[in-house]
């Protein structure tokens, strides 16, 4: 007995350590963000919301969002195959060529798209001659947010796919089954899961995209102002106005993963249940 209590004393002590040791980081992730909400009050939030530009932040960037997710999911979801397919060098390449607007810093991003589609750009020089322009307009916005936010739903669809058994796609194949008909009636159903996960986590990064926005299309009131860019201009002229929306922006994001991670949680838990 007396040395199971001791084991047991153990094992408390290794757990609280961990315990102490994971306290500063949990600190430094909770203390801005509980700072913000407790600088608000329901007047505040209320003030803010009824204003006319704020109002036009918030439906901007609803739908621009909601297009930049449509897009993805029409352009993004056969690159997500092709590269969950191929193994060759290149196509390696193209994995990583995909990958890399995640990792670039928001303002290289604008500059890059500026360069390729600004009146004067690689592709944007032609269209000038067509009398489409490009920049500082609400088109500008949803390129900005696919760019940056596209890849995630990528790199999600493609884990998904991958994941899907590959005696299931042959069976498929031997009955008959086109590849067409294999990537529709096998492989979605299975890959769905993955999929939904990154169209949500695409519409959450598209939600918050600042950076290569405010380069690519300005910060416009009621035609190229997002949150987050009202949140910039707010922080200098109303900070009521930022913290408002600094609040809907976070509230909608913690909601978000909460649904997305709950969702993948219990579908791990149906595919390996515990006996």
């Amino acid at each position: 007995m007396e040395a199971v209590s001791k084991t047991g004393l153990l094992r408390r002590l290794r757990k609280s350590g961990w315990q102490l040791l994971a306290a500063p980081f949990l600190l430094f992730v909770i203390l801005p963000l509980a700072a913000l909400f407790l600088r608000l009050t329901p007047a505040d939030i209320g003030e803010s919301l009824r204003e006319a530009q704020v109002v036009k932040a918030i439906t901007l960037s609803l739908q621009t969002s909601l297009v930049t997710v449509l897009v993805t999911l029409l352009a993004g979801t056969p690159v997500a195959y092709l590269i969950y397919r191929r193994r060759t060098p290149l196509y390696r390449f193209l994995d990583i060529l995909i990958d890399l607007p995640t990792v670039l810093p928001p303002a290289v991003a604008g500059v890059a798209l500026l360069m390729a589609f600004g009146r004067q750009g690689l592709v944007g020089s032609w269209l000038a001659q067509l009398g489409l322009s490009l920049p500082f307009t609400p088109a500008a916005v949803v390129l900005a947010q696919t760019f940056v936010a596209a890849p995630l739903y990528i790199r999600s669809a493609a884990l998904g796919f991958s994941g899907v058994d590959c005696e299931l796609k042959k069976a498929a194949a031997l009955d008959g089954a086109s590849r067409v008909q294999t990537f529709r009636f096998i492989m979605l159903p299975i890959a769905w899961h993955a999929l939904l996960s990154g169209i949500v986590m695409t519409w959450a990064r598209a939600l918050g995209e600042f950076g290569a926005t405010i380069i690519f299309a300005g910060n416009f009131p009621g035609r190229t102002q997002t949150m987050p860019l009202a949140i910039y201009l707010g922080f200098e002229l109303d900070l009521k106005v930022a913290l408002t929306l600094s609040a809907l922006l976070i509230g909608t994001s913690f909601l978000i993963l909460a649904v997305v991670k709950n969702y993948l949680n219990n579908h791990l838990e149906s595919q390996n249940p515990v006996d």
